[in-house]
């Protein structure tokens, strides 16, 4: 499925709290996927659950790693044990596998400088930190050694996107196409279509990715929770909850999926489902992006107390993830802007990221905090960048609405908003009701006001 057939187009990479990609990096880095039945003395057995490869892995080095027969087996299983603590690090949601598998990954490197699978590690390990700077100067240290690894080319890819190289994102994503179409080059396919606007077309992609992808494997089940994404920011929440279905019968109870349903329990008006399906999915393991989505639709019926309650863990967890070296400093300022608080603090980290990671995700960013900071001329200037490449979202039309009828650009702001609406009528449940107050405002056509979405009762 090559790229070339719109054009050659960026990767948008979905980071809300870690790099979405992470877990196909590290699963492609696991050499002993598919080994089949392993003797101990041999090799690992890298079969079933990650909390059973980590067991596997680790009793395996206590026996061998000062064999200097071993030594090359030490290090692709000292490896393995790193890209292990990255899959856990995202089924957990625990930070604190971070640091295990630097300390693996850095061990590999420091037996073998051009161990590329190691480098490749550390890239994949930067990403979900969002460190993208760094991760792209372990990724092409890593392309150096092998340049047609597809793993290796995923963390260049995921980190060309992260710093707005979208040219050349667009370039290395086509490499991986041509050299293995599978569910990671499909998936970044889609999420290259989605961001230059091309919806259906994205959702193909991230089909024939859900399809590629081994049943009952935690990274299918991810995939299919990408593709009901896909159709929810479409306001198609029958076929939203169909793939968030599927997702679970892949892997039962994926928090992915149960916040993914919650969604679409929410965009329906049924708040104490969706409640509910927040909480299960929190429940357990309390990824901020669902502690926040929860507080919203608390904030909707009017549970201001419980609403708080969630607000306040998303500090405390930030700090868990800062401690383990996470800068999740965009998403909280965004966080912060949509619920007034800190704004100037805000305005200070999304300019300061906008120059780390300059982004349309963070140039968003950027415009909306100046725009909550009472500078709309220069929030306009960074929705420009934000819009530039055509892509297709109704919060960042959103934004863009808000501010072109902060500066009285009324013919402007009504087109943003009816867009908003056109695309998802239930974007958001912090602001879906004021995009159609302020529409019919500017007299917005009714169409837009009015559109129902696919399945919503």
């Amino acid at each position: 499925m090559p790229l070339r057939r719109h054009q050659q187009v960026g990767l948008c990479v979905a980071a809300v709290l870690l790099t979405a990609f992470a877990v196909l990096v590290t699963q492609t880095l696991v050499l002993g996927v598919g080994r089949g039945a392993a003797d101990i003395g041999q090799v690992p057995d890298l079969r079933g659950s990650t909390d059973k490869q980590i067991a596997s892995l680790q009793a395996w080095l206590r026996q061998y790693e000062h064999d200097p027969s071993r030594q090359r087996e030490v290090a692709r299983a000292t490896v393995d044990l790193g890209s292990a603590y990255l899959q856990k690090a995202r089924e957990s949601g625990d930070p604190a596998y971070y640091p295990r598998a630097e300390a693996a990954f850095q061990q590999a490197l420091a037996a073998d400088p051009n161990d590329f699978r190691a480098l490749a590690g550390l890239g994949a390990l930067a990403l979900s930190r969002h460190q993208f700077q760094q991760a792209l100067s372990f990724g092409e240290q890593a392309r150096a050694i092998a340049p047609e690894s597809v793993a290796v080319l995923g963390v260049v890819a995921d980190a060309q996107t992260e710093l707005g190289q979208y040219d050349a994102a667009a370039a290395t994503i086509q490499q991986m196409v041509d050299l293995r179409p599978d569910l990671a080059s499909y998936a970044r396919v889609s999420y290259a279509r989605e961001l230059h606007g091309y919806l259906p077309e994205a959702i193909e992609a991230m089909r024939r990715a859900a399809e590629a992808g081994p049943p009952g494997q935690e990274g299918t089940a991810w995939t299919r929770v990408q593709l009901g994404n896909l159709y929810f920011n479409t306001g198609n929440l029958t076929a939203a909850q169909e793939a968030y279905q599927q997702a679970l019968h892949e892997v039962p109870d994926y928090l992915h999926a149960l916040a993914g349903l919650a969604r679409v329990e929410g965009a329906r008006g049924h708040y104490q489902a969706a409640i509910e399906l927040y909480r299960k999915a929190t429940a357990a393991i309390p990824i901020p992006e669902y502690i926040i989505a929860l507080g919203d639709v608390y904030q909707a019926t009017e549970a201001h107390e419980q609403a708080e309650q969630q607000y306040a863990l998303v500090d405390t967890i930030e700090r868990l993830y800062a401690a383990n070296g996470v800068d999740l400093d965009l998403e909280i300022a965004l966080f912060d802007l949509d619920h007034d608080r800190r704004l100037p603090q805000a305005l200070e980290q999304a300019r300061m990221q906008a120059q780390r990671r300059p982004s349309i995700k963070a140039q968003d960013v950027l415009a909306w905090a100046l725009y909550k900071n009472g500078d709309c001329q220069a929030a306009q200037q960074a929705m420009s960048q934000a819009l530039r490449l055509g892509t297709k979202d109704a919060l960042l039309f959103f934004h863009a609405g808000l501010i072109a009828d902060c500066l009285g650009q009324r013919d402007q702001a009504r087109s943003y908003l009816e867009q908003t609406l056109q695309l998802n009528p239930a974007f958001s449940p912090l602001y879906a009701s004021r995009a159609r107050e302020t529409l019919a405002r500017l007299g917005g056509s009714s169409a837009a006001t009015n559109r129902s979405l696919g399945g919503a009762s």
